[in-house]
């Protein structure tokens, strides 16, 4: 298994959002089914540890995933790109790495919906944001709620967490990534 920090960053693009794939339901070729598939064994696989999840998606998810960009080669030549068949076919080619990287470790997931609702009340004050004093001010707040987000997708107090960060943070004297893993809510 492979640790997200040997990776450094890790995108992840949105596998959940239908609206993008709704055109792949009409192919006539059953492909909505293998989509479908996929998020159904994923929704099996949520309460196992990510070491199992990990394992079941090596044997059963990584094949259909290829199944899925098999097909989207394929057909890529065969619709229009600019139809919404053609350009659903392309963002999952142009993506086919940042797709794949859930195989990577069994922490991610195959959605992305949890991070788009954890942000949504960003989004939704973010015009109170438009007037920070600088960028360094926006770029701070930006991290402070990440943190606060993060923080509550892993089950803990936001304020005790923040508080536990800037108690210990400022006392160690080296600050690189292996050292910072500790600190991570998970």
């Amino acid at each position: 298994m492979i640790r997200l920090s040997d990776l450094g960053q890790v995108y992840i693009v949105c596998g959940g959002s239908k609206d993008r794939f709704k055109a792949l339901y009409w192919d006539g070729q059953g492909f909505w089914l293998l989509y479908n598939r996929m998020f159904y064994l994923e929704r099996t696989w949520e309460n196992l540890s990510k070491q199992e999840r990990y394992q079941l998606r090596q044997e059963k998810l990584k094949p259909l995933m290829q199944e899925f960009f098999n097909w989207c080669e394929k057909n890529k030549t065969t619709v229009l790109p600019g139809s919404k068949l053609g350009k659903a076919i392309n963002y999952t080619l142009k993506h086919q790495e940042t797709f794949e990287h859930i195989l990577l470790d069994g922490n991610l997931e195959l959605s992305n919906n949890k991070a788009k609702r954890a942000v949504k009340s960003l989004v939704m004050g973010r015009k109170n944001w438009l007037f920070s004093q600088s960028f360094r001010g926006a770029t701070v707040s930006g991290i402070i709620l990440s943190l606060i987000e993060t923080a509550k997708r892993n089950k803990l107090d936001p304020e005790k967490y923040l508080n536990y960060l800037l108690q210990k943070l400022p006392n160690d004297e080296i600050l690189e990534s292996d050292a910072l893993e500790a600190y991570l809510p998970w």
